[in-house]
């Protein structure tokens, strides 16, 4: 399987979480009924470094709503993979910060949606005052902390008022992601369309001179003047080359079912379960994985079929095209900003 090396997973441990955000992808609350023991969360640490994945992200729900979360924390760690935590952000305890860094983790991610006029409606009251103070706990706790902003049609248009509250804070990284319409998203009918050649704009406004990182999320593009540039991205001369799901990373939700991302939160995208089958099999199956082992530009749609770049950009973000997509097209992007 040289040619799909496994390179990163995003790790689901628990459904579990203290908020009910009104656009969460997963429906995240209550745990599952049969979530993975902790003895299977072990074991899926060895099978991942058995096929050399390099980092884990661990979410939820909430991931420090799972009692055992620092026992598998340390598992993965101690296996030689980078792992970071994605938070809500509403509890950061000194015997939490003492635990992320005894166990060695890489860094955590607070989700931060815009001022708290926006923020709090659509997750918790009190939730963007928390989730501030958990920054803050954090860097100064010497934890590499980044912010993750979901964007709809609301809070894209704020992203420069929340950029003056971020750019005090020593954070890393702050990533710019689209709000997916899935889950509790589109049962609630969110509008989640915004204008993607605004905060393309703003990023190549502000990055250049930002004192963190400032890049849109893969489900934002593609191949615009400053994608071409690679300043889009994080900054590093990187640039889009197409869904990686299935063929570099890979999703696993609380019990135990395996996608090529975990943004593809549909049953038509799960390839297997590692109560039935192990991770290798699963990730080595030839007929795994086909929307993009079997990838061939004929494939692309709409205006992605006549872009130069389709053969590498592949025609987006998999997941956000299905969910986006009326059809549930998955090489047709319906927000990308090339013209």
């Amino acid at each position: 399987m040289i040619d799909y090396p496994l390179r990163s997973c995003v790790w689901e441990i628990t459904l579990s979480c203290c908020f009910r955000c009104r656009y969460c992808g997963s429906k995240g609350g209550v745990a599952r009924e049969g979530e993975l023991t902790t003895a299977e969360c072990l074991d899926v640490v060895k099978q991942l470094k058995e096929l050399g994945c390099r980092r884990v992200s661990l979410i939820g729900g909430e991931v420090f709503m799972r009692p055992d979360w620092e026992t598998i924390v340390l598992s993965l760690t101690e296996a030689g993979i980078r792992t970071c935590i994605i938070t809500n952000g509403f509890a950061m305890t000194p015997a939490l910060l003492d635990k992320l860094k005894r166990n060695r983790v890489e860094s955590v991610a607070v989700s931060l949606d815009g001022p708290q006029r926006v923020h709090d409606p659509y997750r918790q009251e009190g939730s963007y005052e928390r989730a501030l103070l958990s920054i803050r706990a954090l860097t100064e706790a010497g934890i590499p902390t980044s912010v993750i902003s979901a964007l709809r049609a609301d809070n894209a248009p704020l992203l420069p008022e929340l950029y003056e509250t971020l750019r005090p804070l020593p954070i890393f990284a702050w990533q710019l992601q689209a709000c997916s319409p899935m889950g509790n998203a589109r049962d609630n009918a969110l509008d989640v369309a915004f204008d993607v050649d605004e905060v393309i704009r703003f990023v190549l406004s502000t990055a250049p001179t930002a004192p963190f990182v400032v890049g849109i999320a893969d489900n934002i593009g593609y191949y615009t003047e400053g994608e071409t540039q690679g300043l889009l991205r994080g900054g590093r001369g990187a640039f889009f080359t197409g869904c990686g799901a299935g063929l570099t990373s890979i999703g696993i939700d609380s019990v135990g079912n395996v996608r090529g991302c975990e943004s593809m939160y549909d049953p038509a995208f799960i390839e297997g379960n590692l109560r039935e089958k192990t991770l290798k099999e699963i990730w080595q199956d030839p007929h795994a994985f086909g929307y993009n082992r079997e990838f061939t530009p004929d494939l692309l749609d709409g205006k992605c079929a006549d872009c130069p770049h389709g053969n590498v950009c592949a025609g987006g973000c998999r997941s956000y095209n299905y969910f986006t997509n009326p059809d549930h097209h998955l090489y047709r992007s319906p927000a990308c900003a090339r013209r």
